[in-house]
C-alpha cells in the first residue's frame, strides 16, 4: 500500500459520510498544512472530474488561532519576567541560573493547565477547574520541586489576563461549544490530553471521525509494524509470524548506512542525495536527528551548488544577525578587549552607513595599532593612538553607543531594550539588518519585546539583562523561505501524514533517537510524574509513532548513524536496532546499505588525485623580484623558498599579536636592551670592581624590566630569571676579556651591496682582539638547539652573513641560561663559510630572477610551526612532485 493509497482510503470514507459533492461545511484537521496538497489531490481523483467543493483544510493550533478573544493575552516576555521576579524575591534556587529555570517552569505550567480534566470556556471555569486540580494534588504526597511548580503555577493563574496555554485551551473551548459541522481527524501519533479532551467535547455536538494512521495499515503484521508497534514481543515469534502471513522484505523500500565518524555520515549522506536527484527524485525529505551532522550535510551539498529548504530552521542565536548584537555586548563587557573589538569590527552589520573598503582599511589600521603599541583593552586607550580621521571616528561613535548601555546602571527590561537600540542605531547595525531577512526578523523582535514589556517594573543589572536577552533570541526561530529546493531539511513531527520521493533520515543512533532530552536539574521525571504530566518515556513512543507513520508511507528510505563516535561504539537507535533484527531474522537481511560505499570510494579517490597535484611552486615576475634582503628574510629563503614567497613577496606573514603576559620573544628583547646599554657604560668589566659591576647591571636591569612589570606582573617572573643568569654572564664577560676580547659595539647595521641584491641586518654585537674581529648573536635558546643549528654548514645563514658583513675572524651565538652562559661557533672555516653563504644566496637571487619556482619544500619540523602551512598545501601534495 503506497502513500496515495492511504490518502485515497480517507477520501473515501469521508465522501461515503456525504453523498452530496458539496463538502464546504466540513472541517478536517491535518497534522500540518503540507498534507492538505496530496489529500486535495487524492479528492479530485476519487471524484473523476466531477464537480466538487473541497472541505476547509486546518492544523487545529491555526483553526484555534484564527478566534478573537475578549481577555487579553500576556506575552511570554511577561510571564519570564514575573516569574523570574518572584523566584529571585524568594531566593529559593541561589545556585541556579534563573532565566533558564524560569524558561522551564513556564513550560511545566503550560502542561498543568493542559492537564485539567475539564475544558474552562471563561474565566470563572477555569478558576472552578483549578481548584478541583489544586484539591486533588494538594491531597498527595508531592515531592518539593513538584509542589513548589504546582504552588506557583496556582499563583500565577489567578489574574483576569490568558496566558498562552489558557488562551489556546479557551479557544479549544470556544470551538467545542459551537460545534456544528462533521470533523474529520488525521493523526499517527497520540494528542495531548487537552487535545484529546477537545475531541470528546466536540464530540457530544456533532460527529468526530479520526484517521489515525497506525489503525489503517492494511496489514498489522508488518515487518514495521511488528517492531515499532509490539516491542513486548518475542523476536522469533515475530519472525515466525511474518514467514507465515507472506510479508514482503523492505530490501527495496529501506536500508541502513553505518558511518565511521561525522564527516563520514554527512558525506554517505550528501552522495545519497545527489544520487537520488541524479536519478530525478523531485521531493527528497532530510529528516534530522543530528542537526551537527545536518548542518555538514548541507555544507557538503552547497558546495555542489545544491541548495536546501529548512522547515527547521534555526534560533535567531545561532545566526549571524545575532552575532553581530553578541559581540557588540562581549565588547561592551569586557571593557573593549582588543579581540572582541576586532571580532565585532567584522561583522558584516556594523557601520553599515560607511563603504566596505573603508570599514576594512581602519581595521586593518585599528589592528597594527594594537600590535604596535600593545594595547590590551580601553577604548580611550585605542582612541589615544590613533591619528587617522576615519578610525577616529568609528571609535568615538563606538563610545557613544558604548555610553547609552551604561553598564553600571540597573534598569527595566524595556529600559535596557531602548538603550541597546539606541546603540544599534549609531553603529548603524540596525541599518546592517534591514538588508537580511533574519535581521529584519530581529529587530521587530527586539521592537516587540520593547513594547511588552513597557509596563514591567523590576530592575535588572547588564548582565542579568543580557542573559534574558540570551534565552529570548534561542527560542525564536528563523526559516529562510526564500529557497525553492526538492531537498528539504525537516524534523520527524513534521513528516506526519506525509510522502515524498525519497526520504533521508540522519543522525539516527541512540542518543538522538528518540529525541527526549538528557532531562533536567531539577524536574526530572519524578517530577513530572508526581504532577500527572507526560513524562520523557511517553514522548518518545510519540516519535516512534511518528516513525512508524514515516516508513510506511514513504517507499524510499535511507537511515544513516555513526557506529563509531569519539573513540566508543556507537549504537543505533532502539527502534531500529528492532527493525534490522526482525528483518535480519526473518529474511536473513540486516538491510546494510551497500551501493553508496564504491561512490564514496570514487570519490574520494578524486579528491586525492586532486589534492595530490604538483606542489605549489609559484615564480616571481620581473618587476616585483627583490632587491634588497634581510637576514631573517635569507633564514625564511632557506627554510623553505614557499615561506618566504608567501611572507615576503605576497607580504602574508600575519601580524604580530599584542601581548597581554609577557614571552620569551620579550625576554630576548628586553635582555639585547640591557647588555647594550651595561656594556656602553662598561665596556671593560675587568676595569672595575666586581661588586660595583653586579650592582650595576642589576640596577640596569631591574630599570628595563619596571615598565614590562607595570604591564603585567608575569614579567617578574623573567626578570627573576634574567637575574639568576648575571652571575654565569659576568664570568663569561671576565672570561671573555682575559682572552684579549674587548666590546666594542652593540646594534651594528649593515647594508651589503652584492652581486645582484642588497643583504641587510644588524648585529647584537661586535667585539675586537688586537687585529681581529668577533660578531656575537645573543640567544635565549639552549645550547642544544644552537648547536643542532650550527651543526650542517650553511643551513642557518645568520653567522655567516654577519661575518662576511664585517669581514669578522670569529662568529658565535651566545646562550643565555640561568645557571651558564655559553658562546656556540661553526665549526667549519669561517672565512669560506661566509664566502658560500654569499655566493649562495647571489645564485637562488639569480635563479630567482631568472623564473625559478619557489617550491614548498620545507622539513616537517618548520612546517609544523609556519603560519604558511595552510597556503602551500605541502601536505596535501605528492611526495616529490616537481614542477
Amino acid at each position: 500500500m503506497n502513500s496515495r493509497d492511504f490518502y485515497q482510503l480517507v477520501v473515501q470514507r469521508i465522501l461515503a459520510d456525504n453523498p452530496r459533492n458539496d463538502l464546504r461545511n466540513l472541517l478536517i484537521i491535518l497534522p500540518n498544512l503540507h498534507v492538505s496538497q496530496p489529500l486535495t489531490a487524492a479528492f479530485f481523483r476519487q471524484m473523476s472530474g466531477q464537480t466538487l467543493i473541497l472541505p476547509r483544510m486546518v492544523t487545529l493550533n491555526d483553526w484555534a488561532n484564527s478566534l478573537v478573544l475578549n481577555a487579553p493575552v500576556l506575552a511570554q516576555s511577561q510571564r519570564s519576567a514575573l516569574l523570574y521576579r518572584q523566584l529571585r524575591q524568594q531566593s529559593w534556587f541561589a545556585e541556579a541560573d534563573l532565566w533558564a529555570l524560569t524558561q522551564e517552569m513556564l513550560t511545566l505550567f503550560d502542561e498543568l493547565t493542559h492537564s485539567l480534566t475539564r475544558l474552562p470556556g471563561d474565566l470563572e471555569a477555569f478558576a472552578d477547574a483549578l481548584q478541583l486540580a489544586y484539591q486533588a494534588r494538594k491531597n498527595q504526597s508531592l515531592q518539593l520541586e513538584a509542589r513548589l511548580v504546582f504552588e506557583l503555577w496556582n499563583a500565577m493563574q489567578t489574574g483576569k489576563e490568558l496566558d498562552a496555554a489558557r488562551a489556546y485551551q479557551t479557544r479549544l473551548a470556544t470551538l467545542s461549544a459551537q460545534a456544528n459541522a462533521p470533523l474529520y481527524v488525521l493523526r499517527t501519533s497520540n494528542w495531548t490530553a487537552l487535545e484529546s479532551l477537545f475531541l470528546v467535547e466536540y464530540g457530544k455536538r456533532a460527529a468526530v471521525s479520526v484517521f489515525d494512521l497506525r489503525d489503517l495499515l492494511p496489514n498489522p503484521h508488518t515487518v514495521i509494524s511488528l517492531a515499532l508497534s509490539n516491542q513486548d514481543r518475542h523476536l522469533l515469534a515475530q519472525s515466525s509470524q511474518l514467514q507465515r502471513d507472506q510479508i514482503s522484505p523492505l530490501a527495496q523500500k529501506c536500508r541502513f548506512f553505518a558511518a565511521n565518524n561525522l564527516e563520514h555520515e554527512a558525506r554517505g549522506a550528501a552522495m545519497q542525495i545527489r544520487l537520488w536527484l541524479q536519478a530525478g527524485k523531485n521531493s527528497i525529505a532530510v529528516v534530522a536527528q543530528d542537526r551537527v551532522v545536518a548542518r555538514r550535510v548541507r555544507a557538503l551539498l552547497e558546495r555542489n551548488e545544491i541548495w536546501v529548504s529548512d522547515e527547521t530552521g534555526w534560533t535567531l542565536d545561532t545566526l549571524s544577525v545575532s552575532t553581530a548584537l553578541e559581540r557588540w555586548l562581549t565588547a561592551l563587557q569586557s571593557d573593549f578587549y582588543h579581540h572582541d573589538l576586532l571580532d565585532l569590527l567584522k561583522s558584516p552589520f556594523i557601520f553599515a552607513d560607511i563603504a566596505s573598503s573603508t570599514r576594512k582599511s581602519s581595521l586593518y589600521q585599528l589592528e597594527v595599532i594594537f600590535t604596535k603599541n600593545n594595547i590590551i583593552n580601553g577604548l580611550d586607550n585605542y582612541i589615544q593612538a590613533v591619528s587617522d580621521e576615519n578610525l577616529n571616528m568609528l571609535l568615538l561613535r563606538l563610545r557613544q553607543a558604548a555610553r547609552l548601555l551604561e553598564r553600571s546602571k540597573r534598569r527595566r527590561l524595556g529600559d535596557w531594550l531602548q538603550a541597546l537600540n539606541q546603540s544599534l542605531a549609531v553603529l548603524a547595525i540596525n541599518l546592517g539588518w534591514q538588508h537580511d531577512a533574519a535581521g529584519l526578523q530581529l529587530l521587530n523582535a527586539l521592537e516587540t519585546w520593547q513594547l511588552e514589556l513597557a509596563n514591567d517594573t523590576g530592575l535588572y543589572a547588564f548582565k542579568d539583562w543580557r542573559r534574558w536577552l540570551s534565552q529570548q533570541l534561542a527560542q525564536q526561530n528563523y526559516c529562510d523561505s526564500s529557497i525553492d529546493s526538492p531537498v528539504r531539511f525537516t524534523h520527524l513531527a513534521a513528516t506526519r501524514w506525509r510522502s515524498f520521493d525519497a526520504v533521508l533520515l540522519i543522525g539516527c543512533d541512540a542518543e538522538h533517537l528518540p529525541s527526549v532530552g538528557t532531562g533536567s536539574r531539577w524536574f526530572n521525571d519524578s517530577v513530572r510524574q508526581s504532577l500527572n504530566l507526560p513524562t520523557r518515556s511517553q514522548l518518545a513512543l510519540r516519535q516512534r509513532d511518528d516513525l512508524l507513520g514515516l516508513l510506511s508511507l514513504n517507499d524510499c528510505v535511507r537511515i544513516t548513524w555513526q557506529q563509531e563516535h569519539n573513540g566508543e561504539t556507537g549504537l543505533l537507535s532502539p527502534y531500529l536496532q528492532l527493525l534490522r533484527d526482525l528483518h535480519a531474522q526473518t529474511y536473513g537481511d540486516d538491510l546494510t546499505e551497500l551501493e553508496l560505499a564504491p561512490y564514496l570510494r570514487a570519490e574520494h579517490a578524486t579528491e586525492t588525485a586532486l589534492k595530490r597535484r604538483q606542489s605549489a611552486q609559484p615564480n616571481i615576475r620581473a618587476e616585483i623580484c627583490p632587491t634588497s634582503i634581510s637576514i631573517s628574510a635569507y633564514n625564511s629563503l632557506m627554510t623553505c623558498p614557499y615561506q618566504y614567497y608567501a611572507r615576503y613577496i605576497l607580504r602574508l606573514n600575519a601580524l604580530d599579536e599584542v601581548q597581554e603576559a609577557m614571552e620569551k620573544r620579550d625576554y630576548g628583547d628586553a635582555v639585547h636592551r640591557i647588555l647594550q646599554h651595561f656594556h656602553q657604560r662598561y665596556a671593560r668589566i675587568s676595569d672595575h670592581p666586581p661588586a660595583v659591576i653586579e650592582t650595576a647591571l642589576r640596577e640596569i636591569s631591574t630599570a628595563e624590566f619596571a615598565a614590562l612589570i607595570q604591564q603585567n606582573f608575569s614579567a617578574r617572573a623573567w626578570l627573576i630569571r634574567w637575574l639568576n643568569t648575571l652571575p654565569a654572564y659576568l664570568a663569561w664577560q671576565n672570561n671573555n676579556e682575559a682572552e684579549g676580547w674587548f666590546y666594542q659595539a652593540a646594534e651594528q647595521e649593515f647594508n651589503l651591496s652584492l652581486k645582484n641584491i642588497h643583504l641587510r641586518g644588524r648585529i647584537d654585537r661586535v667585539d675586537n682582539r688586537a687585529d681581529e674581529k668577533r660578531v656575537i648573536d645573543y640567544k635565549t635558546q639552549s645550547n642544544q638547539i644552537l648547536t643542532s643549528k650550527l651543526k650542517l654548514a650553511g643551513e642557518d645563514v645568520q653567522l655567516a652573513s654577519y661575518a662576511f658583513a664585517l669581514h669578522a675572524d670569529e662568529a658565535a651565538f651566545v646562550s643565555l641560561e640561568q645557571d651558564k652562559v655559553i658562546a656556540l661557533m661553526p665549526k667549519q672555516a669561517l672565512s669560506i663559510l661566509a664566502q658560500l653563504n654569499v655566493a649562495r644566496l647571489e645564485q637562488i637571487i639569480e635563479q630567482i630572477q631568472a623564473g625559478q619556482g619557489l617550491p614548498a619544500n620545507g622539513v616537517d619540523a618548520n612546517c609544523a610551526y609556519c603560519e604558511m602551512r595552510g597556503l602551500c598545501r605541502k601536505n596535501e601534495s605528492s611526495a616529490g612532485s616537481t614542477a
